[in-house]
Order: C-alpha cells, then structure tokens, then sequence
C-alpha cells in the first residue's frame, strides 16, 4: 500500500469514528420501550440512556483533548475504541438500570478520546496540504449526519428483526476492525513531554459535565428548580476554579491564552451556533413527522435521507469548491444565513401538512446551509491553534459543538412547551410548539451569521485560496 493510499485509508478509518460517535446518539431511540419494559426503567429515567452517553461525552472532551496532545492521538484514538468497546458490551449485557445507565457513560467517554484524537489524526495526515485539507474535512464532517441517520435506520431494524442489545454490540467488531487497523494506518506521533493538569482536569470535566447534565435535564425538571440551579451553580463553581486554576500553572490543561489566537474563538463560537440551531431542528422535525404527519420510526428516518443525502454531498462537493473560490468566511455566513432561511421556511408547517410541501423543500435548503457552514468553521478551529495544542484545539471545538447542541435542544425544548407541544394527540398545539422551535432555531442560526461576519478574520480570496488558511498567512493578508 503506497504512503498515498494509505493516508486515505486512515481517512476512511478517521470518517468511520466520527459516523460510529455520532451513531450511537441515535440508534438507541426506537429501542428505547423494549428496553424500558426489559430493565425496568421508569418514564422520568429513560431519557438519561441518551443524556449519560452526552453528558460523558461532552463532558470529558477537553481531557480527551489534551491527553491526545501528551500522549499521542494514535494512542488515545485506540484506547478510546476499546473503552467504547467495554461499554457497549456491557450495555448490552446489562440486567438493571443503574449497569445500563454506567455503560452509557462508559461508552460516551470512549468517544471523548476518539473524537479530538481523530481530529488531531487527520490533521496530522493532511494539514501539510491546506487543498487535501479541505477535501479530508468534507468527508469527516459528512460522517456525522450519515451517522445520524443510519443510527435511526439501523436502530429500528435491530430492534425490529433481532433484540435491543444489538444496537449496541453492533459496536464491538468495528471497535475490533479498528484497533487493528490503527497501528498500520495512522502515524505514530509519539508522546510529549508535559504534566497532566489533574487538578484542572478534574474541575473542567466536573464542570462541563455539570452543565449538560443541567442543561439536558431542565426541560424535565423545570428550568426554574432548585435541582437545575443547583447544577448550574456547581458547573459554574468548577469552571471558575478551573480558569483560576489555569491562570496560575505552569503547564495548564488548557492555557488560557489559546482564546486570543486569531479565528480561534471566532470559529468556536459559529459551531456552537451550528449545533444549537442544527441539533434542535432535527429533533423536532423527526417529532413532527412522527407526531404530526403520522409517520412510525422508520419511514420518518426514511423521510430524514433527502436531507442527508444533500448534507453529505454538498460537504463533500460543493464545500470544498465554494471555500477554495471564496475562503471560509463568507461561506461560514452564508452557510449560517442559509440555515436561518431554511428553518424560517420550516416554521411554516400545517397541522394538515404534506411531507412534499412542507418538510422536502425547506429541510434541503436548511441542509445546504449546514454543508455550507460545517465544513470552513470547523477547519478554521483547528488549523488555528499551534500544531503541539490540535487536541486541545479538537477538544475544544467538539465541546463547543456538543455544548451548543445540548443547550439548544433544551432552549428550544423550553420554547416548544410553551407554546403547547407537551400536549400529546392535540395536532394543533403539537404544531404550534414545534413552529415557534424552527423560527427560535433560525434566530440563533441568524445570530450566528451575524456574529461570525463581525468577529471572523479573513485573507482576500485568490484563485488558489483554500479553506484550510493558516492564522498567520491571515494576518499577512490583513496586513497587506
């Protein structure tokens, strides 16, 4: 195999973690009652078999970042497949609510070390050729809503043809394939030398995790109880001794300093957005579908593939030639400007609607936008940071992703019952709650244009401009 094929191989490998992390988000919904009706969970617990494996995961991101960074991504990617491996094992074998509940979390903080590991992986293949760059990150970025999607498919067909846990032990002979498969294709990058922060890595991970346990269970419990307030007081107690913390190291988990790095907070701060508007339209969408139109499980992931279908190949496509014509941040904008429409366009839908009329054409335009937006704001995050610091770069922009994600969802969550989507059976309310989620998901797309277009830096764009710029030849560029 030549050293060509080869990079392209760990690609391959680097996509398939990413579409296996994002897959495990989604596979377990339509196996949630049989699990319930199994295991004994309670109407108020079943949720937390999708928050435990969210919580874990974005709350172990930034660890996972940094010991990518100290102790080498091809370490940590490996070591990350096997504690996924471990935890659907045991997710699938288990008995009770509380193993079941562990192993979710098991499983989540194995994709805390794959992820910023397979970001680092794959910069280290192709950050030295900004034109692969781009084309590598398409195909990344279209694992995640493939990922997505194939979990709710291949979530209903397990559960539907062989049994619940399945859906999890699908996990092990990929896991298996990969940890083989990753000695030969990914370099080797050895280890640094550096400390490992335990303090800040203690209260980083408390805090974030604190976080998004408030934050996804707040809808449940009420954003105004004394169990939410007292989660987001803790989370904001951790994060502020973590900062503290950090200021006084010598060798921090996370020097503070990284934010002051041109485009790097500027490129964090548009997928947080991203997530927040994305991950919320989804949701409610597959609800409406379901709840609205009378759709089951599987005919309404069916009614998802248009969408990604355009996603995937727009990131892979038509990203990649947009960005080299244009740069990344008009297209970060424009990616962002063109979600906000689309989902303003969704926000029309009818209690008596049609999938053609009123979810087809506005769920494209809202999945060209994401293929638009994705791609340049995830690659500025990365490429800005110092090549020694791209897992604590990846870390850092997973969480903010996963973070916007969780917060949206809840923000939007909130807005929905408000606006009488609790009501079960009562279409027009159920309509009405989901209405006002999009257009609150295209305020939030729209912010996100807006503030991207302020705070963004940008070369002026030539012919042979790329997506993946370097900070410094940015800065030169201004200069100029």
């Amino acid at each position: 195999m030549s050293n060509g094929n080869k990079r392209w191989w760990a690609l391959g490998l680097i996509a398939l973690a990413q579409f296996i992390v994002i897959m495990d988000t989604s596979i377990i919904g339509v196996a949630l009652p049989r699990m319930q009706a199994d295991l004994g969970f309670s109407p108020e617990n079943l949720s937390w078999v999708f928050n435990a494996y969210v919580v874990a995961f974005g709350g172990l991101l930034l660890l996972g970042g940094r010991l990518s960074d100290l102790f080498g991504a091809r370490r940590m990617f490996t070591a990350g497949w096997l504690i996924l491996l471990v935890g659907s094992a045991a997710a699938g074998l288990a008995d009770g609510v509380a193993v079941e509940l562990a192993a979710r979390a098991v499983q989540g903080a194995g994709a805390a070390l794959i992820a910023p590991s397979a970001l680092t992986l794959l910069m280290t293949l192709f950050g030295a050729e900004p034109r692969e760059l781009t084309r590598a990150l398409a195909l990344y970025g279209a694992a995640a809503p493939a990922g997505g999607t194939a979990g709710v498919f291949l979530g209903g067909v397990i559960t539907e043809y062989v049994s619940w846990p399945w859906v999890f032990y699908i996990n092990i002979p990929i896991a298996l394939l990969a940890v083989l498969a990753t000695p030969v294709l990914m370099p080797s990058g050895g280890a640094r030398r550096g400390s490992l922060d335990v303090a800040g890595a203690l209260t980083v991970t408390v805090g974030l995790g604190a976080a998004v346990f408030a934050i996804v269970r707040a809808p449940e419990v009420g954003w105004t109880s004394s169990q939410t307030w007292l989660a987001l007081a803790g989370a904001v107690a951790a994060l502020v001794a973590f900062v503290v913390i950090q200021a006084a190291r010598r060798e921090p988990l996370m020097r503070l300093s990284i934010f002051r790095t041109p485009n790097l907070a500027a490129a964090n701060v548009a997928q947080l957005l991203l997530g927040a508007a994305w991950i919320p339209m989804w949701f409610y969408l597959n609800l409406y579908l379901q709840q609205v139109l009378g759709y089951s499980a599987f005919p309404s992931g069916a009614a998802l593939l248009p969408m990604t279908v355009l996603i995937m190949v727009g990131m892979i496509a038509l990203a990649p030639k947009a960005i080299n014509r244009f740069g990344p941040k008009p297209m970060v904008v424009t990616g962002l400007a063109v979600l906000a429409a689309g989902l303003g366009w969704l926000a029309l839908i009818r209690p008596d609607g049609t999938f053609v009329a009123d979810v087809l054409p506005a769920s494209l335009v809202a999945a060209l936008g994401m293929s638009l937006a994705f791609i340049p704001s995830l690659g500025t995050a990365i490429s800005s940071a110092r090549p020694e610091e791209g897992g604590l770069a990846s870390g850092i922009v997973n969480t903010s992703y996963q973070v916007g994600s969780a917060l949206g969802l809840a923000a939007m969550t909130a807005v929905a019952a408000s606006y009488g989507a609790g009501q079960l059976g009562d279409v027009p309310a159920l309509t009405d709650g989901y209405s006002a989620v999009f257009i609150g998901a295209s305020v939030v797309a729209a912010a996100g244009a807006v503030i991207t277009g302020i705070t963004l830096r940008t070369a002026a764009p030539r012919p042979e401009t790329v997506a993946a710029e370097t900070p410094e030849s940015t800065d030169r560029a201004s200069a100029r």
